[in-house]
C-alpha cells in the first residue's frame, strides 16, 4: 500500500469516527421537534459506517421514529437524570462531588475555549454529548485524549444502559465502537467504581443503586470497533 493511499484511508477512518460522534452527540441530546426533524439526514449520515457503528444507531434512529416524543422525552428525564449510574457527565465517575471535579471542569473548558468552542451557561463541559462535538468539530486529537482519560465513566455509562434495556444503550454501544479495546487498567477502575462508588459516595451503601455491578459478568470486554488491536 502507498503512503498516499495510506493517508487516504487514514482521513476517511477519521472522517467516519467524527460523523459517528457528531451522530451521537445528537442522540444524546434531550429529544426534541428538532432532533426529529434531522432523523432523516442523520440516517444518511450513520447508513455508511462500518457495521459496528452503524446498527446501534440505527436501532436508536429506528426507535425514535416510532416512539412518540412525549415518551422519549420522559424516558430521557428517567434515565439520565434520576439515576446517578446512567448520568452523562464524566467526571462524575472519576471525581465524585468532590473539589477535584471543579478543577477538571475548568480544565474542560479551557480546552474548549482554545479550540474556539463557546458553551452556553445551561451546558456543563464534561457532558458527554459535549465533549463527543468537541470531538468531532473542534480538536479530534484533545477530544481523543479526553474520551480515553475518561473512559472507565463511560463504560460504566454503557453497562448501566445495557442493564436498563435502555435504547440509549445503542448509543454508548456505538460510541464506544469508536475507541481502542478497553485497557486493563481501565476494566479495573471500571470494577473499583461499580463496586464503591466515586469518590465523596459513602461505601458499601449501593450508590449506583439497587441493580449491582458484580464481577466478572460486568467487566467491560474489548471493543470490536475500527480501533481494534491498536495499542494505547
Amino acid at each position: 500500500m502507498s503512503l498516499r493511499s495510506g493517508l487516504r484511508r487514514s482521513k476517511a477512518a477519521a472522517a467516519e469516527v467524527a460523523t459517528a460522534r457528531q451522530a451521537a452527540s445528537l442522540l444524546l441530546g434531550y429529544p426534541d421537534e428538532d432532533l426529529l426533524a434531522r432523523l432523516p439526514l442523520l440516517r444518511a449520515a450513520v447508513a455508511p459506517l462500518a457495521v459496528e457503528i452503524a446498527g446501534p444507531l440505527g436501532r436508536f434512529l429506528d426507535h425514535l421514529e416510532t416512539t412518540p416524543l412525549t415518551r422519549q422525552q420522559a424516558d430521557y428525564v428517567e434515565t439520565f437524570d434520576l439515576r446517578r449510574r446512567c448520568c452523562l457527565y464524566l467526571t462524575y465517575f472519576t471525581h465524585g462531588d468532590t473539589r477535584k471535579r471543579g478543577m477538571a471542569l475548568v480544565q474542560f473548558k479551557h480546552l474548549y475555549t482554545r479550540a474556539g468552542m463557546t458553551l452556553t451557561d445551561d451546558e456543563l463541559p464534561d457532558h458527554l454529548a459535549v465533549v463527543l462535538e468537541f470531538t468531532a468539530t473542534g480538536d479530534a486529537a484533545r477530544g481523543e485524549r479526553l474520551l480515553t482519560e475518561y473512559r472507565p465513566g463511560l463504560e460504566l455509562i454503557r453497562l448501566a444502559l445495557e442493564d436498563r434495556n435502555s435504547p440509549y444503550a445503542a448509543v454508548l454501544q456505538a460510541v464506544c465502537a469508536t475507541l481502542p479495546p478497553v485497557a486493563a487498567t481501565d476494566r479495573e477502575t471500571v470494577l473499583r467504581l461499580a463496586q464503591e462508588g466515586p469518590p465523596g459516595e459513602d461505601v458499601g451503601l449501593d450508590p449506583y443503586g439497587a441493580l449491582p455491578f458484580a464481577p466478572p459478568e460486568y467487566i467491560p470486554q474489548p471493543s470490536t470497533g475500527p480501533h481494534a488491536g491498536a495499542s494505547r
